[in-house]
């Protein structure tokens, strides 16, 4: 896995097959605006399954986590560990600090870290075709930075004005420990929500070289929570 090769290889295909925008990019926006505020709450009280992989290929360590993500009616995610095999390394270093990062950040922070004009200035780039689906594709730079914010693009689905793909670089690194962070999301288009399907993220550390996650999602269920309730 390369998230930097992968970055470059989507880059590519959108020059190959770039065309001009039917409808204007500031309206373009606005749309993307607005259909990402009507599901900010659609997944509350829901979960999926996560395959977790990680490794740190300079000390030839490699470990997997397969999980349970729920995410609260009030909008509170947490992670349920069904199994883990691999090194302990990646488990406590690498897997275990992501998750602990990423619940922080949606619980506490997730207004301040929304891919939005709120928070980033668009510049619209082309448009082209991801997994046969038409999607505006749109350079982005964060209004100021703070960690968890990122320099890239997003891709936006011509037809329901939702992200089916966010990619760059972190602006400002978490910790004294982390030199680079590549991320490249994708995500699907389900009963007019955004799900999300994969991350694959590299991460430059002064420690132990580069540290490689990639995470599959599935089995979405957005009635988890009533189950839940039910068992406890």
């Amino acid at each position: 896995m390369n998230v930097r090769a992968g970055v470059l290889f989507l880059l590519c295909c959108a020059g190959l097959i770039a065309e001009d925008a039917i409808t204007p990019p500031d309206q373009i926006v606005e749309n993307y605006r607005t259909a990402k505020e009507n599901q900010e709450q659609s997944f509350d009280g829901s979960s999926m399954e996560v395959e977790i992989q990680a490794s740190l290929p300079k000390l030839k360590k490699h470990g997997r986590l397969h999980a349970l993500r729920r995410i609260s009616k009030l909008g509170r995610i947490t992670y349920e560990h069904l199994a883990f095999e691999g090194d302990g390394t990646i488990k406590s270093q690498v897997i275990a600090r992501y998750l602990t990062a990423e619940v922080e950040a949606q619980t506490d922070n997730a207004p301040a870290l929304a891919v939005t004009p709120a928070n980033y200035r668009f510049s619209y780039k082309s448009k082209a075709e991801l997994d046969g689906r038409s999607a505006y594709i749109f350079n982005i730079k964060p209004k100021k930075k703070s960690v968890g914010l990122f320099k890239g693009q997003v891709w936006i689905d011509a037809a329901t004005y939702l992200p089916v793909l966010e990619s760059g670089y972190w602006v400002k690194s978490p910790s004294i420990f982390l030199k680079r962070v590549a991320l490249v999301r994708r995500f699907e288009i389900r009963d007019g929500k955004a799900v999300p399907r994969q991350v694959a993220s590299t991460v430059d550390t002064r420690i132990w070289g580069p540290a490689e996650l990639e995470i599959d999602f599935s089995n979405y269920s957005a009635d988890d929570a009533p189950q839940t309730a039910a068992n406890e």
